[in-house]
């Protein structure tokens, strides 16, 4: 509906804005902002443009096609080289800053992810902290998108992480990415490190929950059969 961006959308879009679900409150918010923006004198300058919302220069025009959920702060991302530095650091600050709309929040998300420099990226990385599910996976989306080496540095503790979580889904999703053939060395290693974590969090789960239910009889299995044999 943000994508369309017709002001039909904004009654069924408002009318869940106090979902129960968070994750579904922020993206109606979201979309809101985004029609807001579209209708504005700026949305409709920006459209009349016909320029690519993408546009820095730092990467190729339309170099990242996907629909993004929000424009970029075009003109923050468009710093000269020589002062893309103070950029970042501020859209790092819009960024963490919890008390700025979500929609101007990934504006800034989406100007650093074409910034795409290694001081970008860590920017990019501190959004980790939020503790909104929605604001990470579209971090996690536009590492993805970078297709840059640095991200996956970032990207290791979580992988080790998850191992400590030691439920089957998680391992499924480890052992995915320890055998892809795309998948870097260093992200292999890391799972299975985050496997072998899996693992022995498991063990001691068994152990521990034999102990506290006394079904924990291996100990005494040798003696059980000494008194079989003395019986016969």
């Amino acid at each position: 509906m943000g994508a369309i961006s017709s002001p039909d959308f904004k009654a069924v879009l408002t009318k869940y804005l106090t979902d129960p679900n968070r994750s579904v409150r922020e993206t109606c918010e979201i979309a809101l902002a985004k029609i807001e923006w579209d209708n504005s004198e700026e949305g409709r300058q920006h459209l009349a443009s016909k320029k690519s919302s993408d546009q820095t220069p730092y990467v190729p025009l339309n170099s990242f096609s996907r629909f993004k959920p929000t424009p970029i702060l075009l003109h923050e991302s468009r710093s000269t080289h020589n002062s893309h530095h103070s950029a970042i650091a501020s859209l790092r600050t819009t960024l963490s800053d919890t008390s700025v709309p979500l929609f101007q929040r990934y504006r800034a998300m989406f100007a650093l992810r074409n910034i795409r420099t290694p001081a970008a990226v860590d920017a990019l990385a501190a959004g980790f902290s939020d503790d909104s599910a929605l604001f990470k996976h579209e971090i996690a989306f536009v590492f993805g998108q970078l297709l840059n080496a640095h991200p996956v540095y970032l990207l290791l503790n979580a992988a080790e992480a998850l191992g400590g979580i030691a439920m089957p889904e998680v391992q499924l999703h480890l052992k995915e990415w320890m055998t892809r053939g795309d998948s870097p060395r260093v992200v292999r290693e890391s799972c299975q490190v985050a496997i072998n974590m899996w693992k022995a969090r498991s063990i001691l789960f068994l152990i521990n929950w034999y102990e506290t239910s006394g079904q924990f009889h291996c100990a005494n299995g040798l003696d059980s059969v000494r008194v079989e044999a003395t019986s016969a």
